[in-house]
């Protein structure tokens, strides 16, 4: 049901993931002819008492603007993402014809197009985020690291229905585009929504994503939109020999959009960028795991490195003071850094602290959103700190927080790290990242520096000698 005011359209929609209105309401893009399609009904009173969690009502406003208001708001979003991380013309002009406030009739159009914002579509009973449409910057990037060609054959695992879109306009009419979810609430928003948005080529699948979609490979490139914990042989199966995956990879915590080009049996990373998503359903689903050291305070693990930590002894540390050093490392790259840090050493796992804990200095504010910390076997462990340098108005050094009986030598270890990226690595793309399947006959062996076991096989990082450096090769 639609009410018009004199500056507004206010839509009321009765679908629990936000369902568009029909094509009669919304903008029309001046590039493609819209089909209408109708909502679902309202499901009736059992229905909804079934799925007391769901949100079954959506009150969603439609700002007036006029003919050219999308348009302009698209021109606008990618002339701000241009140079970084848009590098094509292919990737703007696709971005520029989308309309992509058909795929976000959640917020007001301005939102709908701003480059750095994503759309929360579907939530848990507990507020947690299922599904959403992520940020154009992200899709962006993701998009060039895919760096794809008219004809390919592309599989899009997690649907929205905006990215098949872009892929579908990257593709070209000889190519194709398969895009799959195992929510199907999120397959019928994303088949209405490429419906009223005129993409009428893509196959959108119901499957739990861990198999693929045999049906449709081999695949050129398969793009992944939600963070995941492995790579599952399916995947590697389904892409062509010459083909590209790019995968939101976690490792030890912290998640990187990976692109990796096959290499016989193996994966090896051409990029890596930062990013952030809803984490996979279904059957590859895996919980980040915490270790907790005392109220607001965890560690955040994988399950290969929980036997390596003594946690009696770190929260007995915990309790102890603080030995703050600085070993004249330049702070740079937070995201490189960071990467450098939890893969080279075993010991490194990711250290979290509540403001409430911060606000009483027990951690400090580095500890927020989590650092890498070094934690020896009686307990001791060093983090990162920054601050500005005194003598530049700019530039910031890396000093280290170190607590427990061994403190002077973990903190002496940690800055010999920090040092050592801060000489020799600090750049973008430093790292070399390979995957490397269990059946591998060259499986490297866990528990290494740089070796992360996953489920399906292994990560390696590497960090290749830069000319000239003194240092390199460390995993």
């Amino acid at each position: 049901m639609t009410i018009t005011k004199e500056h507004t359209r206010v839509a009321i929609s009765w679908s629990d993931v936000g369902c568009p209105p029909s094509a009669g309401g919304m903008h029309r893009s001046p590039v493609r002819q819209r089909q209408a399609t109708n909502c679902r009904p309202h499901p009736p009173d059992a229905e909804l008492s079934r799925h007391p969690t769901k949100t079954v009502t959506q009150l969603i406003t439609f700002r007036n603007h006029g003919v050219d208001g999308p348009a302009r708001l698209r021109a606008t979003m990618v002339d701000e993402l241009r140079g970084d991380p848009i590098t094509s013309e292919a990737v703007a002009d696709a971005m520029a014809t989308v309309p992509r406030h058909l795929f976000a009739p959640e917020v007001p159009l301005e939102e709908a197009y701003e480059s750095n914002t994503a759309v929360p579509v579907k939530r848990a009973g507990d507020g947690l985020t299922l599904s959403s449409l992520s940020s154009a910057h992200l899709q962006a990037t993701m998009l060039e690291q895919a760096t794809i060609s008219p004809g390919m054959n592309v599989l899009e695992i997690g649907s929205m229905g905006y990215n098949a879109a872009l892929l579908d306009e990257l593709v070209g009419p000889t190519g194709h585009v398969t895009s799959v979810d195992i929510d199907p609430d999120i397959v019928e928003r994303a088949r209405t929504c490429l419906a009223q948005a005129g993409y009428n080529r893509i196959d959108v699948v119901l499957a739990d994503a861990e198999y693929g979609v045999p049906a449709g490979a081999p695949y050129d490139r398969i793009i992944v939109t939600f963070d995941s914990p492995d790579i599952p042989p399916a995947w590697l199966k389904q892409l062509t020999s010459d083909g590209r995956i790019v995968v939101p990879l976690r490792m030890k915590g912290v998640t990187r959009s990976i692109a990796f080009d096959r290499d016989g049996a193996e994966l090896i990373s051409r990029s890596y960028r930062l990013c952030r998503f809803v984490p996979v359903q279904g059957e590859g689903a895996h919980d980040r795991r915490r270790l907790k050291l005392d109220t607001g305070v965890y560690l955040t693990i994988e399950d290969s490195d929980e036997a390596g930590f003594n946690v009696t002894a770190v929260q007995q540390a915990l309790r102890e003071p603080a030995a703050e050093s600085w070993p004249g490392a330049t702070f740079d790259l937070p995201d490189e850094l960071e990467l450098f840090l939890l893969t080279n050493s075993p010991q490194m796992a990711l250290l979290h602290a509540s403001q409430a804990r911060i606000d009483e200095g027990l951690l400090t504010a580095a500890t927020r959103l989590g650092v890498p910390a070094l934690i020896t076997g009686d307990g001791s462990f060093a983090y990162r700190i920054k601050r500005a340098r005194q003598d530049s108005d700019e530039d910031f050094e890396c000093g280290v927080i170190a607590h427990g009986p061994s403190a002077a030598i973990v903190a002496a270890q940690y800055g010999n790290l920090l040092r050592r990226w801060s000489e020799n690595f600090r750049r973008r793309n430093a790292a070399s990242i390979r995957y490397v399947p269990t059946q591998t006959a060259t499986s490297p062996e866990p528990g290494l520096s740089g070796v992360l076991s996953k489920r399906h096989g292994s990560v390696v990082v590497s960090w290749p000698k830069i000319s000239g450096s003194p240092d390199g090769d460390i995993a």
